[in-house]
């Protein structure tokens, strides 16, 4: 059950990022570098979150699925 809101809290901070990204690059009008830094964070996120899938497969924490 913990390993689901961990899974759910990290979607929902890629969203975030992503949309922080939109609103800013529509702020900045391309103009700065926060909504580079917020696509960055939201790439981060992405591959930590496929990184803790793989690690939580591995060790047993999510079922294989015949």
């Amino acid at each position: 059950m913990v390993f689901k809101l961990v899974v759910i809290a990290v979607l929902l901070a890629i969203v975030a990022s992503l949309f922080s990204g939109l609103v800013f690059l529509y702020r900045d009008r391309g103009q700065g570098t926060r909504a580079v830094r917020a696509l960055t964070v939201r790439i981060g996120l992405s591959i930590m979150l496929f990184l803790l899938l793989l690690v939580a497969f591995r060790l047993g924490w999510l079922p294989a699925v015949r």
